[in-house]
């Protein structure tokens, strides 16, 4: 229910708020829109945090504009490991610069009393909330690196799952706590920009393309022998009225253009019978996966244990998936002992699902190249540092009863259980 409020309900609360809000305080308070500069208060220090903050978060916005709108691009240009790395040092470099300027205008705020006299409480929380914001930023890059890459199938999916109205909160209900922070941050800020002095980057100067042109005469005399007054306003207005049928009509076919792709994107090509008739069994696929996964989740509700595999049929090299209680994928393999070996398949590092398959005594993640040892669970190598979460077990008879010792005349008589108890 928290991750459904905070990655679904928060984000089109925030997306309401900066819509509606902000066109309300447009209407009503327009002569509010302002920055409220306090340059003339201080100068020295409002100049190195500016520049740091301004220079290091438009290179890291940029970034993640061009990798949320053109996703299959940057995909592509990220799988050379070079393009890769230069990125990633690129973007905590300039996410390193803008926390240093921001860090330096959040201690102005705070140090200098005259800076103190204009600042509110709004102030405060912005700069709190955007320090947090690069700092759990900073945080995903170092320890969950090559974020241009796993974010493909993860956070971009899941960012337009929301602005296409078709929420989709699998794409990160496994993240890690640092990278939920950084997105929960993020919609955050998005809420709390139209009752900020923020706002101000809203209001831009469209006004000035329909006013009448300014014109500068530099000596009088000139004006006199030139033109007379009446003339220059009569040649002012003609420049204005072409000016504004030029661009009125570029914006025209420009609008006409964007309704045009958008009304595509919502309603989609004509389908012929065929084309419905596999939308529909798609569907209907969807339904029963819906169904099923109910069906899964209702009975770990109530069940106290789970079978998930036959003692007999369990492999030394080669794993069964199952659901474990928290509906997240596991496996369970042959031990050395010939006891079962159940672990989490999902990685520690950013949930991908481990491969069932031992090499070497070895389980791998193939989404960063990690490796697990499948005799304890154990991390080897790779970004993680933790081992897989082990998953609690019982082995039962063919009368259903909880068996300690295991008899080898009648391991085809055995069954694995998975229980809602925690493993030590």
């Amino acid at each position: 229910m928290g991750d459904f409020f905070l990655f679904i309900g928060l984000p089109y609360i925030a997306l309401f708020s900066l819509v509606v809000v902000s066109i309300y305080r447009f209407k009503t308070r327009e002569s509010g829109i302002s920055s409220l500069s306090s340059q003339f208060l201080e100068k020295e220090k409002l100049f190195w945090g500016s520049i740091a903050w301004h220079v290091g978060i438009t290179i890291v916005l940029l970034g993640h504009i061009i990798a949320f709108s053109m996703p299959s691009f940057v995909q592509a240009l990220v799988s050379n490991l070079v393009i890769l790395y230069s990125l990633e040092i690129i973007g905590l470099s300039a996410s390193l610069f803008a926390f240093i300027g921001l860090i330096i205008l959040f201690v102005r705020r705070l140090r200098i009393s005259r800076i103190q006299q204009v600042t509110s409480v709004m102030d405060l929380v912005i700069l709190s909330l955007l320090t947090l914001q690069i700092l759990f930023g900073i945080l995903t890059a170092i320890f969950y690196r090559w974020g241009l890459s796993w974010s493909g199938a993860t956070l971009i999916p899941y960012v337009w799952s929301i602005f296409t109205f078709q929420p989709d909160l699998t794409y990160v209900s496994s993240m890690p706590h640092i990278v939920k922070a950084h997105i929960i941050f993020a919609w955050l800020f998005l809420l709390l920009i139209p009752f900020s002095r923020l706002i101000h980057f809203l209001a831009l100067p469209f006004e000035y393309l329909f006013r009448l042109p300014q014109i500068v005469i530099w000596n009088a005399k000139l004006q006199e022998e030139n033109a007379s007054s009446a003339e220059l306003k009569a040649a002012s207005r003609r420049h204005f009225l072409k000016s504004t049928v030029g661009i009125t009509g570029g914006l025209i076919l420009l609008l006409a253009g964007v309704a045009e792709k958008t009304l595509f994107f919502f309603k989609g090509p004509a389908l012929s019978e065929k084309e419905r008739a596999e939308l529909l069994e798609e569907k209907i696929h969807k339904m029963k996966a819906a169904v099923q996964q109910q069906s899964l989740e209702y009975e770990r509700l109530k069940s106290k244990h789970i079978f998930i595999a036959n003692l007999k049929d369990l492999k030394e090299n080669e794993g069964i998936y199952f659901v474990d209680y928290e509906m997240r994928t596991g496996f369970v393999f042959k031990g050395d002992d010939g006891l079962p070996l159940v672990y989490s398949a999902k990685c520690p590092h950013l949930g991908c699902t481990l491969i069932n398959k031992v090499n070497d005594g070895q389980l791998l993640c193939p989404c960063h190249i990690s490796h697990f040892d499948v005799r304890t669970g154990d991390y080897i190598d790779g970004p993680v540092r933790k081992p897989l979460d082990k998953i609690k077990y019982v082995v039962k008879d063919k009368a259903g009863q909880i068996v300690s010792n295991i008899d080898e005349k009648k391991i085809a008589e055995y069954k694995i259980y998975i229980t809602k108890e925690k493993s030590a």
